[in-house]
């Protein structure tokens, strides 16, 4: 029987091995001419595949999904994960921060192993095959450059990934086709994103692309140690996108959300205090921040933004308002940044159109996996993780829907 695994990331891929591994004759289809374009971009900075940490805290990171998804993540956790990615020559290491990384710390000599894998289990691939739905008869219909191609599947793996990075061939256009078949897509929306600030010029021109290091973000109860980055629109960076999900929802809400800065979260305030009660004499009010405070540059630029902003200038502050500030500085974020630019994608497939197996209960025969299906988390392994442990369960559940149909089990 001929088995469709339409998508050739991370859920694709581990659907089809799977498969292969099961005896299934596969095919993986994709829109782009080579395999995980995506997965290869996530790599650029190092591979983060997964986490370290006890697995129940690592399932609670997927927030409302964890019920849907904590089977399938104790079925391959992060450990057979590990194992996995070492089968392929790729033994992993656990960072400073818990994050587990290939030593090579790269994702494309663990791509290319996994490929080869692939093509020793007898994995094709038809690349450059976009998919555009059903035909009335129920054959998958693909546009190519040789013109629109029809394929009779026995069974259907859907892992095309959510709206994040459709150069990369994620655009989510799938989500309007099955949505014609009744299937129920919660709304794609930008996850790990950066959102949009209304800058000063002269703030923007001088500190774009600037860090600021070491810094805490709160938003309501929410507090996140980290980085962040200025950009010519707004911020972003690995502490934003830990707050991603809180801050686009009220922003969605609201139209705007209030985030606040710690410049320098390892001082209390009294200590603050007592340092910015030193003589400034003559020094500028940017170079006593500097030395007093030990500021940078982008911190103190931030902190005058937000003084324009109250209408207040920073040398009119008592040192305890100035501490206060300090740990405390107000951006007001008004928008949300394009879903072209997210690192991952939040809604899609509901879970209640899913059986256990993940078939779509609409369309049997069709099941879907990784970024497809309504979840999301925030960086730090979370995201391949489930893509690669929803992949696997797809695989399985095919295989069993197989068994079914053949009178096997």
């Amino acid at each position: 029987m001929a088995i469709a695994v339409i998508g050739a990331g991370p859920a694709g891929l581990m659907a089809a091995e799977v498969l292969a591994q099961g005896g299934a004759a596969v095919t993986v289809y994709d829109t782009m001419p080579s395999a995980g374009r995506k997965f290869l971009m996530a790599g650029r900075g190092g591979l983060n595949l997964t986490h370290s940490e006890p697995l129940a805290a690592f399932v609670a990171r997927y927030g409302s999904a964890q019920p849907h998804l904590v089977s399938v993540i104790e079925a391959f956790p992060p450990q057979a994960l590990r194992d996995w990615s070492e089968a392929q020559g790729q033994p992993t290491f656990v960072g400073s921060s818990g994050r587990v990384f290939p030593q090579a710390f790269k994702a494309s000599p663990l791509l290319r192993a996994w490929l080869r894998r692939l093509d020793s289990q007898r994995v094709q691939f038809a690349l450059r095959h976009r998919w555009t739905g059903w035909s009335e008869d129920g054959r998958l219909q693909f546009q190519t450059p040789d013109g629109p191609r029809d394929i009779e599947a026995s069974a259907t793996v859907l892992a095309l990934g959510g709206a994040s990075w459709p150069r990369l061939g994620s655009d989510g256009v799938w989500a309007e086709t099955l949505a014609a078949k009744g299937v129920n897509i919660s709304p794609l929306r930008p996850a790990n994103s950066g959102f949009t600030v209304a800058w000063s010029d002269i703030f923007r021109d001088r500190f774009e692309g600037q860090p600021l290091k070491g810094v805490a973000l709160t938003f309501g109860t929410h507090s996140v140690r980290g980085e962040a980055i200025v950009t010519r629109t707004g911020i972003e960076g690995g502490a934003i996108y830990a707050l991603s999900a809180e801050l686009r929802e009220a922003i969605l809400g609201a139209g705007q959300a209030t985030l606040h800065v710690a410049l320098r979260p390892d001082l209390a305030i009294e200590e603050l205090t007592a340092r910015l009660s030193a003589p400034k004499g003559k020094q500028s009010q940017s170079n006593f921040l500097r030395k007093a405070a030990h500021l940078s540059p982008v911190a103190i630029g931030l902190l005058q933004e937000a003084a324009k902003t109250s209408g207040v200038s920073l040398a009119s502050l008592s040192p305890s308002d100035l501490a206060r500030l300090i740990n405390a500085v107000p951006v007001e974020l008004n928008g949300v940044a394009p879903i072209a630019r997210a690192i991952s994608t939040a809604g899609g497939i509901a879970f209640d159109e899913l059986d256990a197996d993940f078939m779509i209960r609409r369309l049997p025969g069709v099941f879907a996996a990784g970024e497809m299906l309504d979840w999301e988390a925030p960086t730090g392994g979370y995201l391949l993780q489930a893509s690669f442990a929803t992949g696997a369960a797809a695989g399985k559940g095919v295989l069993k829907w197989l068994d079914r149909r053949m009178g096997r089990a």
